[in-house]
């Protein structure tokens, strides 16, 4: 486990791979795009969660499978800890149980592993910037999956504190209520579209449509627009099936 040197401003990134090969090809991607920053890197989740508490990351990259504790485990104590801390899963591919899973831990989307590096960029610019980096279909999918699990929940696992099975599930009201025009966005956001569609969709800027997202990420507590989709669904600001 080892941390570095942090300097400038710019996005801090923790790089979480059980094969130390991979970590290196992964923070040379990253070291691409000059407004990111790698300022950790660990070989397990325990490292993970224990580098998360020391430096306190903007995006830790996660791998799934790893020994001692997996990335879910991983992320959903990283989330508990530092629920501004997003979180991107690296897997060698999309398994639609395991992503969920994931989600529902407190990732923000998944990146598979052997893609174009392009794609790694991508992704972690998008979540950075607002966006997601999940498929607008898989999202639709897994957002309907977590709803419907969301409604079909005992009343019990619906009140007090957050269940020890996920790191995202709330109840009551946010603590600052949403506008009607948040509550739209957050709508369409939690249909997979992106900030482009929703603002021709509704005939604002898309600097408008960003401002409203970082609102209700911020109105919500959470880290990401992924995050936000799924807790307006265990509030009930948003119908469970969100494609309704």
């Amino acid at each position: 486990m080892k941390a570095h040197s942090d300097t400038e401003k710019k996005a801090r990134l923790l790089v979480v791979d059980d094969h130390a090969f991979v970590r290196m090809g992964i923070i040379a991607v990253l070291a691409c795009d000059a407004a990111l920053k790698v300022v950790g890197e660990a070989k397990d989740g325990e490292e993970a969660v224990a580098l998360c508490r020391e430096l306190e990351p903007d995006l830790v990259l996660m791998d799934l499978s790893m020994p001692r504790m997996d990335g879910i485990e991983a992320t959903r104590m990283i989330k508990a800890h530092l629920p501004k801390t997003s979180v991107l899963i690296l897997t060698g591919y999309a398994e639609e149980d395991l992503l969920m899973e994931a989600v529902r831990a407190g990732a923000a989307g998944y990146v598979v592993k052997g893609e174009d590096p392009a794609r790694l960029l991508e992704a972690v610019r998008a979540v950075m910037g607002g966006e997601t980096p999940l498929d607008s279909g898989l999202a639709m999918r897994l957002l309907r999956r977590i709803g419907a699990q969301t409604s079909a929940a005992p009343a019990e696992s619906q009140r007090g504190a957050p269940s020890g099975s996920t790191g995202t599930v709330f109840r009551g009201a946010p603590p600052q209520p949403l506008t009607p025009r948040e509550t739209e966005v957050l709508g369409h956001l939690a249909r997979g579209k992106p900030n482009r569609q929703i603002a021709q969709e509704l005939h604002v800027s898309l600097s408008t449509v960003k401002r409203h997202v970082e609102r209700i990420i911020f109105k919500l507590g959470v880290s990401d627009r992924t995050q936000a989709a799924i807790k307006a669904l265990e509030l009930g600001i948003l119908p469970t099936d969100p494609g309704g």
